[in-house]
């Protein structure tokens, strides 16, 4: 028998995945609504979640978590949805990457948009603005956190891509890997089939018409 995936084995694994198969087993339940990147994507985001809790439109708490970051964490901040002032932008999410985060999930506005689209590195949010944050707190890292409806834990694996935002505790990424692995198959078969023209939709097979 095969040794389990190490944590950052499933981590990785899941860089290669897209969100809607994940989701598709998630029994398309978790999942942020609302969120969208604001980064050139070139690649799946996937980490562990530093997570962050901030008065809506203040952005202390996020300063004190990029001081604690560990390299391929995901930063994941819970500003209440708010879009009136920009929670980071430019010179936060470059310090990020600078020290090995692997993206930035925002539940509220980022600016410096420009900036940070033609740059590759993961920056999920609602809507950029130009006003800047303030700086009072008060906050959380490291709590159970509500981004976009999604309720996100401590060392919850984070995936994101050009469709958005989907997060799951470790525990479940083994199981979840391989039902999410054995979908990406069954897809990629149905797409040859359309290639080849011989597909039968899900209605033609209920009916006796195919497999």
């Amino acid at each position: 028998m095969a040794d389990a995936p190490q944590e950052g084995e499933l981590v990785d694994a899941f860089r290669a995945l897209a969100t809607p198969l994940i989701s598709d087993n998630l029994a398309r339940v978790p999942g942020a609504v609302g969120l969208r990147p604001f980064h050139r994507v070139s690649s799946v985001m996937a980490g562990r979640a530093l997570t962050v809790r901030t008065r809506p439109g203040d952005n202390q708490f996020i300063h004190r978590a990029l001081d604690l970051l560990q390299p391929g964490d995901v930063i994941v901040v819970d500003g209440g949805g708010y879009e009136g002032r920009a929670l980071v932008g430019e010179i936060m999410t470059s310090v990020a990457a600078s020290r090995g985060a692997a993206g930035i999930v925002i539940d509220g506005a980022i600016r410096d948009a420009g900036a940070i689209g033609r740059n590759p590195f993961p920056c999920f949010a609602r809507s950029a603005i130009h006003l800047g944050p303030y700086k009072d707190g008060p906050g959380a890292i490291n709590v159970p956190v509500c981004i976009g409806g999604m309720v996100v834990g401590p060392g919850d694996i984070v995936v994101g891509d050009e469709d958005g935002v989907v997060a799951f505790p470790i525990d479940d990424a083994a199981a979840l890997l391989a039902a999410v692995r054995a979908q990406e198959a069954r897809e990629t078969e149905i797409m040859q089939s359309i290639r080849e023209n011989r597909y039968q939709g899900a209605y033609a097979r209920a009916a006796g018409g195919g497999h």
